[in-house]
């Protein structure tokens, strides 16, 4: 799924912002969530983007981790740039492990849509806008108007981490994919799978097996 979001992101116009079908999302979730296989590679990558997302939502607690919500809110507001980026640090040292994982990948394709944003209109502006709300939530319910600023902040944040991600995660997230095609290339020509299929089950249950999946590296 990331590496789908990671080859055909970049030139898409729109992407993350555009959904896809809701028609064809469903089924695709239904299908994933009865544990049958899905090949993504055969569908647009508007609908890929959407799933992604729904998934993202769909981890309990968040991502970035709703028990940190508080910190992630307010790291935004303390000193410089250099500042932020060691607190930001810090909070990620707290995460699990696989969330940790997931992340790189996932600000790996969000800087390489990003370093082509004059071609596909996703700056990391446009890109926070529409990926944050799915990365991190409040661990209760709020009303309109603070949920509002929330949003905002977290935006804010994920604009932040998506402008800095090689400082944040290091330069090698610029070539996280390289290997991953790689390893899917060689498999599908071993067994003619294609790296677009996942299951839902396998998503569900074990985040370090999601992650693989995630990337096109399920079993």
């Amino acid at each position: 799924m990331l590496s789908l979001l990671y080859q055909e992101g970049p030139s898409t116009e729109g992407i993350f912002r555009r959904s896809g079908s809701a028609k064809t999302c469903k089924e695709l979730k239904e299908k994933l969530d009865s544990g049958a296989e899905v090949d993504l590679a055969c569908e647009s990558i508007f609908v890929t983007a959407s799933l992604f997302k729904d998934f993202l939502r769909n981890i309990p607690g968040s991502i970035l981790s709703s028990q940190l919500c508080d910190k992630w809110v307010s790291v935004m507001d303390q000193g410089n740039n250099e500042e932020k980026i060691k607190n930001i640090q810090r909070l990620i040292e707290q995460l699990p492990r696989a969330n940790v994982v997931l992340l790189r990948y996932i600000f790996g394709v969000l800087h390489g849509i990003e370093m082509r944003s004059e071609e596909n209109q996703m700056n990391a502006f446009n890109l926070a806008i529409c990926i944050a709300p799915s990365l991190l939530w409040p661990p209760v319910s709020s009303t309109p108007d603070t949920e509002s600023e929330f949003t905002k902040k977290i935006s804010s944040l994920v604009q932040f981490l998506t402008e800095n991600c090689c400082r944040i995660f290091g330069e090698e997230i610029t070539s996280l994919f390289g290997e991953i095609l790689m390893t899917c290339k060689n498999r599908e020509n071993e067994s003619e799978k294609v790296p677009g299929n996942i299951k839902r089950s396998t998503l569900s249950t074990d985040p370090v097996r999601a992650a693989g999946c995630l990337l096109g590296l399920s079993p």
